[in-house]
């Protein structure tokens, strides 16, 4: 671990490879598992303003999801969390043609319909983050559905903080990102 600013960063981020294998997985993580994805205190807001726009890029079944729980719903956690269908996929969900999952609200922040691309813990992901009152504790998720995103990363070799480089920016900033780079190098030559 090792601290940048207000953040406690775990090396695992540095010393993990990760490239996101869709062919392989399907986008399992936007479907697999109890809980929608973490949401932050201000995205709520941004959920409920946006939706009439998202809405025409949704499935039925998502958009049915949505009416009836919310456009965002507090999980077991008390934490704030997308609305699921049928206790799995992500409301926000949609599958192209081969099944793969896509982000509805990513789709129309691509067409240009919002200014949004979509929850930052999606956009971060596998990298998690939890708010504590002192820092923001900023981790590796492993979950066994990404073991091809981990090969191909190991491939490729691109390290996880490279692979998500764009979200940690949006996170935390152009600054922050730098430090870390600066202590990605320092690592790699120790």
């Amino acid at each position: 671990m090792f601290q940048i600013d207000k953040t406690i960063v775990s090396e695992e981020i540095l010393d993990n490879d990760f490239v996101c294998n869709l062919n392989a997985c399907k986008g399992a993580c936007c479907v697999d598992g109890e809980y929608g994805a973490p949401l932050e205190e201000n995205e709520t807001g941004i959920l409920v303003d946006i939706f009439q726009k998202v809405r025409p890029y949704l499935r039925k079944e998502g958009v049915d999801a949505i009416l009836e729980q919310g456009a965002f719903v507090k999980g077991e956690d008390g934490e704030w969390e997308t609305p699921l269908v049928n206790k799995s996929e992500c409301a926000y969900v949609v599958f192209d043609e081969k099944g793969i999952t896509k982000c509805g609200i990513e789709a129309a922040y691509l067409d240009g319909a919002i200014d949004w691309k979509k929850p930052v813990s999606c956009h971060l992901y596998p990298v998690r983050t939890r708010e504590y009152s002192e820092f923001t504790a900023v981790n590796y998720h492993r979950w066994e559905i990404c073991d091809p995103a981990c090969a191909l990363g190991e491939e490729l070799n691109v390290p996880i903080y490279k692979f998500v480089k764009e979200a940690l920016i949006r996170k935390f900033g152009e600054a922050w990102y730098k430090e870390l780079e600066e202590v990605a190098a320092e690592n790699a030559k120790s």
